[in-house]
């Protein structure tokens, strides 16, 4: 059921799966699972991220939610205790969205103001200084980040944020590119390698429509415009960069991949890609040293190939060596990185890494995966 807004309301249920330590996946234990369980009994979540060691997540009346380890203050409670369970950020309802990194988070409220806690060490946080934090601090004034509309927190809507190891990247409202935090592999895209701590704009382009990047292990961007090009920058080490070669240096500034213009979804599986293009078909590139490009091999590529013959792939989410992907038919498939069971079908671990898509249970209901770089455990919604 959606909401006068657009917004899921009273509908959405969180699972969890993967590996339990520091209590990341909010069951109110450390134990590891293999297939989904249930966070909860509530139906009434709309958003969901993660970051390296935990899970935020979004409820319909816009409480934030959090929960893990806490040692930078990333579950935003103003102290460094973590929690095996969700517990309530404050006392605000108007969170909107939020997205988690290796030990930080950004948020959006639905007045379009971002909001920043957490580590800092690399000015992540955007607020012009190396300072953690364990409260949320606005990231400047502006009220054009509201990169979504209330509509589109489900599966299959271009990611418009992007939250990464210690770098950030987010589309505004005008298709306009910000970046900020580390840089020294080019991936703030801005032609440098030099750290920023505030928001600077990459180019000044006003087409970007999707982006995903950088992970904990890959320094490397990957961005759709509005004319459905594939652009990319970064780290190429594995050829991730898409380009047919690999370089060690990568880029600093976007290059296009090919010259299609049918590129809709993306994916950063840890030196690797995958994008989907609008007629459902899936394709990868990049390191595949745990088969996470899902071409039944481990076969590195620097160019794209596609996943299969399969025309219905839908939304696409990664984690490190890791990826997830939703169906057309509201299924949910995984492989790559399985060491914690976070493949979710219950395969046996932490020998068996399937290196070709295995469906993780039978719902048809599965409506948005966590975004993010964390690859040894999951966190989704179901939308009844």
């Amino acid at each position: 059921m959606m909401g006068a807004a657009g917004v899921a309301s009273g509908d959405g249920s969180l699972w969890a799966w993967g590996g339990g330590h520091n209590g990341k996946l909010g069951l109110g234990d450390t134990t590891n699972r293999s297939s989904p369980s249930q966070v909860g009994d509530l139906t009434d979540w709309i958003d969901v991220g993660a970051y390296f060691r935990g899970g935020l997540a979004v409820k319909a009346d816009g409480t934030l939610w959090s929960w893990g380890d806490n040692a930078y203050g990333q579950l935003a409670n103003g102290n460094t205790t973590g929690s095996s369970s969700p517990a309530q950020v404050g006392s605000l309802t108007n969170w909107f969205q939020v997205e988690g990194g290796e030990e930080h988070a950004i948020a959006i409220k639905t007045d379009g103001t971002l909001w920043a806690w957490g580590r800092n060490n690399e000015g992540q946080l955007g607020v012009g200084d190396t300072t953690d934090r364990c409260s949320p601090v606005q990231v400047g004034s502006l009220t054009d980040w509201k990169g979504m509309s209330s509509d589109n927190l489900t599966a299959g809507t271009p990611i418009k944020i992007s939250v990464g190891f210690d770098t950030n990247l987010v589309i505004k409202d005008d298709g306009t590119l910000w970046t900020w935090g580390n840089g020294n592999y080019g991936q703030l895209g801005t032609g440098s390698i030099t750290d920023t701590s505030s928001p600077v704009q990459v180019g000044s382009l006003t087409n970007w429509a999707s982006i995903q990047g950088p992970s904990a292990e890959d320094p490397q961007v990957v961005a759709v415009k509005t004319d459905g090009t594939l652009w990319a920058w970064g780290a190429n080490n594995y050829g991730q960069a898409g380009q047919g070669s690999t370089t060690t240096d990568g880029y600093s500034s976007p290059v296009q991949i090919g010259s299609l213009t049918t590129w809709k979804y993306l994916a950063t599986p840890g030196n690797g890609v995958l994008a989907s293009k609008t007629d459902g078909t899936l394709w990868a590139w990049g390191q595949n040293n745990v088969g996470q490009l899902g071409l039944g091999n481990t076969t590195n590529y620097s160019s794209p190939v596609q996943v299969g013959s399969l025309t219905n792939w839908g939304a696409i989410t990664s984690g490190d060596k890791l990826m997830r992907a939703i169906k057309t038919d509201g299924t949910l498939w995984a492989w790559g990185y399985n060491y914690y069971g976070q493949v979710g079908n219950s395969a046996s671990y932490p020998t068996a890494y399937p290196s070709s898509p295995v469906q993780i249970g039978s719902s048809t209901k599965w409506g948005k995966i966590m975004r993010g770089n964390m690859g040894s455990f999951t966190i989704a919604l179901q939308f009844n």
